[in-house]
């Protein structure tokens, strides 16, 4: 067996849309890619938490009860660390919002599919984000 646990990024990341077919990428500062709001699950964090904590620290954006709506668990090769792999609770988040750039979030952008396809796009977000999407 590989040494696939060192290699492997747990994340809980975030789907977020705005009801009338936009997407809200973020980039973070000194990379190229863009990608969904979220981040690294730290010990003692179920996802849900994590998503919690990444969305208010990246983009000042306070979940509820009721706001995120699990799509399941997705891989894909980590976009800003070569030779690892990211294993993505996603989760849905549908609102209209004004995101504040915060911690190491350089760009929040909204976007139509169009325009994200011919955007710089991490691996999951190409590979996986941006076809579910066009299902919700």
């Amino acid at each position: 067996m590989s040494n696939k646990s060192s290699r492997t990024i747990w994340i809980a990341a975030a789907l977020i849309d705005d009801g009338a077919g936009r997407l809200l990428l973020v980039r973070k500062a000194g990379t190229e890619w863009f990608m969904q709001a979220g981040g690294k699950i730290e010990d003692g964090e179920t996802p849900v938490s994590a998503l919690r904590r990444e969305l208010d620290e990246e983009i000042g954006l306070t979940l509820v009860d009721g706001d995120a709506r699990h799509l399941g668990c997705y891989s894909s090769p980590a976009a800003n660390e070569p030779d690892h792999t990211v294993e993505a609770e996603i989760f849905h988040v549908r609102m209209r919002y004004t995101p504040a750039t915060r911690s190491e979030i350089e760009e929040a952008v909204w976007v139509d599919h169009v325009t994200a396809a011919g955007m710089p796009l991490a691996p999951l977000t190409r590979d996986y984000i941006l076809p579910l999407s066009r299902t919700l």
